[in-house]
């Protein structure tokens, strides 16, 4: 189905990462076909997605993991998981010619891509914004600014195969302020003219070069229209690619032609695979998938599929692994299903898990749920390749057939890590403690009893007061034995 017409990305910046094969139709819709290809890498076919990770890591798997059963061609990392330090572990990593040192340090297959960016996906709350010079981050210490020179040399130490650079995004919840959405698209212009000039000044081996995603702003096209014109006029041979934070924006590209070819991925976090069929209809080309670890932590197994099966009723899109049904159901998660777990083992087992808290049990579901997620995207391109129209009633057909979001788990999720962290004043903490002081509950115990047993049986309130005597003096008494 390929059209010769088509452009792709090296007609205009000269760097071939990424071929078109289909494009949009007369009906409207802006899903396509491509093949995202960098040195040295597999061929990724688009529409695709890339696993979020936490720390160098996707959350539940390990290198050997991923490498025997998932089919995950790429992965989004932030740097601010790296840098609680001056001096962190990962610049110490050895390099060596023809090296990444990213690849390296996180032990990940050489021929997958590994994607920097210089915040989490999705970021936390910072409780400060950004300066005109310097990006708000989220480390393991704390809070900390990051400066364009700062980025731009430990991307070059780390080589990353795809670089997001700095974006001023908002840091809240609360919509900003026109005043404050200009200032963001014109320091957001600045920090990336730096980081293209600082990337082209200090580069020593072509052959280990990141590709430039350049941010695409959630923020409305009258604002950043000239940000978007500089973008496909004034840098665009060093750009490879864009990052766009808010999908409902690229219709707005039509007024700029020279970034259509370009590979477009998404960081507006999708939630559903119904948000995932949305952006893909609109151009989307990679999709940072980070609700798979959410629906792995909450105990749920993805049970969707593209296109979805004939049936009148309206099926949910997971399953509760925690739920006592499954306590004897030696069945697969999905019948029918490939993957490592369900080949291998029933839902009984993965029930028993759980509730053991046994950590198999989160690195079985993550496993189930990324060849989902894998299976998903490999049937929205066997109907794009039928034509978009194909795809667009697929797409309808899917939304109608299943429920609008994730059951919830109902079981105790693991204990937090970075990526759960919240910010927010007054938040209650996310990991309960681990163990308690035995002997402040044996005090507490006994206390509560004394105070039981001083006041009479019968007695009205107002001998209220004598019971709280006798409490104090309980307290005196154990803390002098």
């Amino acid at each position: 189905m390929s059209d010769p017409s088509l452009e792709n990305s090296s007609d205009m910046s000269g760097r071939k990462i990424f071929e078109l094969i289909s494009s949009a139709a007369a009906d409207g819709s802006a899903a396509r076909l491509g093949k995202l290809s960098l040195p040295g890498k597999k061929v990724i076919e688009t529409p695709n997605f890339f696993a979020v990770t936490s720390r160098g890591a996707v959350p539940h798997l390990t290198p050997d993991n991923l490498k025997r059963h998932t089919s995950v061609s790429g992965f989004y990392m932030a740097l601010e998981d790296f840098i609680e330090k001056k001096e962190p572990p990962i610049l110490q990593t050895p390099g060596g010619e023809g090296s990444r040192r990213l690849h390296r340090f996180t032990a990940l297959p050489s021929n997958t891509v590994t994607m920097l960016g210089p915040r989490r996906n999705p970021a936390v709350t910072t409780p400060f914004g950004n300066t005109p010079k310097a990006l708000a981050v989220f480390t393991s210490t704390g809070f900390r600014n990051v400066t364009v020179p700062e980025f731009t040399t430990t991307v070059q130490a780390l080589q990353p195969d795809i670089v997001l650079p700095m974006a001023d995004l908002p840091h809240t919840s609360a919509t900003p302020s026109s005043k404050k959405l200009v200032r963001m698209v014109e320091r957001t212009e600045v920090w990336l003219d730096e980081f293209l000039d600082r990337l082209a000044s200090s580069k020593s081996t072509a052959s280990l070069d990141s590709s430039v995603f350049a941010p695409m702003l959630p923020v409305e096209y009258p604002i950043q229209w000239d940000y978007l014109r500089h973008l496909s006029e004034d840098v665009l041979d060093k750009l490879d690619g864009l990052a766009v934070y808010d999908a409902n924006l690229l219709p707005e590209l039509v007024n700029y032609p020279p970034l259509t070819p370009l590979p477009k991925l998404c960081m507006e976090s999708p939630k559903t695979p119904q948000e995932v069929l949305r952006q893909v209809s609109l151009g989307i080309d990679i999709c940072a998938m980070s609700f798979a670890n959410s629906t792995s932590d909450a105990g749920v197994a993805m049970t969707f599929s593209f296109p979805p099966p004939s049936v009148d009723e309206v099926r949910p899109l997971g399953t509760n692994m925690w739920s006592p049904e499954h306590s004897t159901a030696v069945v697969p998660l999905v019948e029918g299903c490939q993957c490592y777990t369900c080949s291998k083992h029933h839902r009984a087992y993965l029930h028993h898990l759980l509730n053991a808290k046994e950590m198999l049990g989160w690195n079985l579901l993550q496993i189930h749920n990324h060849h989902v997620i894998n299976e998903f995207f490999a049937g929205i391109r066997e109907a794009l390749t039928k034509g978009q129209a194909v795809f667009e009633e697929e797409a309808r057909r899917f939304t109608a057939s299943y429920e609008p979001v994730f059951p919830e788990g109902t079981g105790a999720r693991p204990r937090a890590r970075g990526y759960h962290f919240k910010s927010e004043a007054s938040s209650d903490r996310i990991n309960k403690p681990a163990w308690i002081d035995l002997d402040k509950e044996a005090a507490s115990a006994q206390i509560t009893s004394l105070a039981e047993s001083s006041t009479p049986s019968g007695e009205s309130q107002d001998a209220t007061p004598v019971a709280v005597v006798n409490v104090e003096e309980a307290v005196a008494t154990l803390s002098i034995n």
